[in-house]
């Protein structure tokens, strides 16, 4: 995974993602996610996003879907860091807007093919805590851990009966590479209620995440 976030000037940057998610080890695609935005900083430690994300779902799992198949979402955030001693809590709310191409089956073929877009609505809420191990702060050769859960719910029409969408719960170790940003290899715990309420998928994953905040802003600025 790859994340950026990358100033332009004192009040707008450029927010940069791309997610590929793979199942059984590496053998298998599970997801691409390619996201994009652009930011509004309010602070220093804080800023607003604006964007938009496509998704490629795979079939993957003990519950696959029958297809490949897409979703479009734009989405809005704010996300703010506030510093407890040595200790790093960033907490995110975000709104998505998603426009999801569920695989329906074809009544003259008998088989599968994209459906048409179904919009929901989902929020997501997010807090995070970093701590440095070999130094004061999180800056270029900290080595650092790092913990966060975030909360999916689901809302307004087209919803099933799964309002609780998903939980994910990550535990990390990270260095900060000059230059290149924060490294992180950790291990995510995903819980999914699917849309019947009933069936949960529980996923374990290994995630390799590159985050960079370089700062494209001019020096008089």
């Amino acid at each position: 995974m790859y994340f950026g976030n990358h100033a332009f000037s004192k009040h707008i940057g450029l927010h940069a993602e791309v997610q590929l998610r793979r199942h059984n080890i590496v053998l298998e695609p599970q997801q691409l996610l390619l996201r994009g935005g652009i930011n509004f900083y309010t602070g220093q430690n804080s800023f607003f996003t604006l964007g938009y994300a496509y998704v490629e779902t795979y079939p993957y799992g003990e519950l696959p879907s029958p297809i490949t198949f897409p979703e479009h979402r734009i989405w809005q955030q704010f996300q703010a860091k506030l510093m407890l001693k040595r200790m790093e809590m960033i907490s995110r709310f975000r709104l998505e807007q998603r426009y999801v191409h569920a695989p329906t089956i074809n009544i003259h073929t008998g088989k599968f093919e994209t459906g048409d877009g179904v919009y929901t609505n989902r929020f997501r809420l997010l807090t995070r805590f970093s701590l440095p191990i070999n130094k004061k702060e999180i800056i270029d050769h900290a080595i650092y851990i790092s913990a966060y859960d975030e909360l999916f719910v689901n809302f307004g029409k087209n919803v099933g009966l799964n309002v609780f969408d998903q939980n994910r719960a990550y535990f990390a170790l990270g260095y900060k590479v000059p230059v290149v940003g924060r490294v992180e290899l950790g291990y995510l715990y995903q819980t999914i209620i699917k849309s019947d309420g009933i069936r949960i998928e529980n996923n374990h994953t290994l995630q390799v995440s590159i985050t960079n905040n370089l700062s494209f802003r001019k020096k008089s600025d």
